[in-house]
């Protein structure tokens, strides 16, 4: 009997794959449980469906990405801290940090998506990488000042 996944099924199958299974493993695991569906018309058609509309929002969500680095690459976030003479940071800036300055400038942006290598314990210019998708990253400029 040919199903369509539901869910992922170890040894099986992946969602959204259609596969020939034995019609008594279909019948009374792979239907009774939820985790497929026979593979007749309706199901083929409401399947290209939600890989269409699935298609779709990944588009729209790289275009939005794209965007968003285009806005995060002629910023500049300054951020104040205390500093010994030296231009030696006290404690460090975090990615928290930084998410923080950025939301408070009307720019949303995860604080996991901003990678850094180590915290800043410097005064100055740093760039710090963002990735906003996977195949969109972007160089966020942070300019830390003394109090």
């Amino acid at each position: 009997m040919k199903v369509i996944f539901l869910q992922d099924v170890k040894g099986q199958g992946k969602k959204g794959e259609i596969k020939e299974v034995a019609d008594a493993y279909a019948r009374n695991v792979l239907l009774k449980k939820g985790l497929a569906a026979e593979a007749n018309a309706a199901n083929l058609n409401r399947l290209q469906a939600q890989n269409k509309a699935a298609e779709k929002r990944a588009q729209e969500e790289l275009e939005e990405a794209k965007k968003l680095k285009a806005i995060l690459e002629q910023t500049v976030v300054s951020l104040k801290t205390k500093a010994g003479e030296s231009g030696r940071v006290f404690g460090s800036i975090t990615s928290k940090q930084i998410a923080d300055a950025l939301e408070a400038m009307k720019v949303k942006v995860d604080k996991r998506k901003i990678h850094l290598e180590e915290p800043i314990k410097a005064l100055g210019t740093t760039v710090v990488q963002v990735k906003l998708h996977p195949e969109v990253s972007a160089d966020l400029r942070i300019h830390v000042q003394a109090e």
